[in-house]
């Protein structure tokens, strides 16, 4: 197996759609070569920890409402061609991530990583919901089979948030500036929300290769 290594974060956008791409390559083989792992980077590592207003945000972040719709209109032609939902207006807070990071990472530990990725990506994209709410959090730990009861005492504490501070800013040192980053092998990068075909053509070309070694 090849290990693929994802640096993400799950209040992105760009993420979200990386992830639908790399989905439906892997799809299109019976046995894909990967052991996928996911990792925290906060695109928002100074978020205030309750969040903050959605449109307050985006307008500071932007320079105004004209130039954060100019900015997310890429973002939705790739959604849609991506066959993705993203509801826009059910995204009412722009969360701190840090505790949406630490469940992935305690997912990771119990093999749920995958699933708790992707309901975090639906909680936030589709239903609008505040993934830095420990409510929410200890929602899609139970939606996964997880002990929501151990997950909102561990979110209640500091558990491993300095760890998940340290990958992040690990990622950082070595250059990594924005997400999704895709790590081939502990040694191709593959930057951004690559489209499904140039997936189909890697996988393809490490099954070619695995089969001339074997």
């Amino acid at each position: 197996m090849v290990k693929l290594d994802i640096i993400s974060d799950p209040i992105c956008p760009w993420c979200y759609i990386g992830k639908a791409n790399l989905d439906a390559a892997l799809a299109q083989f019976v046995d894909h070569p990967f052991t996928i792992e996911w990792h925290p980077f906060q695109l928002n590592p100074d978020m205030p920890a309750g969040g903050m207003d959605r449109k307050t945000y985006l307008e500071t972040k932007f320079g105004g409402k004209a130039a954060a719709a100019k900015a997310y209109a890429p973002v939705v032609a790739h959604a849609e061609k991506a066959g993705l939902t993203i509801n826009f207006e059910a995204m009412q807070v722009t969360p701190n991530t840090i505790d949406a990071h630490r469940l992935i990472h305690w997912a990771g530990i119990e093999a749920r990583q995958l699933l708790v990725v992707d309901l975090l990506f639906k909680a936030y994209f589709v239903e609008g919901r505040d993934i830095g709410s420990h409510e929410v959090l200890a929602d899609i730990a139970d939606m996964a089979e997880m002990d929501a009861a151990l997950i909102t005492r561990l979110l209640a504490s500091d558990a491993d948030t300095a760890d998940i501070r340290a990958r992040d800013a690990h990622s950082r040192d070595m250059g990594i500036s924005a997400v999704p980053t895709f790590v081939v092998a502990n040694q191709h990068a593959v930057p951004g929300a690559q489209p499904t075909d140039l997936w189909v053509k890697i996988i393809s070309d490490i099954i070619a290769q695995i089969g001339d070694e074997a």
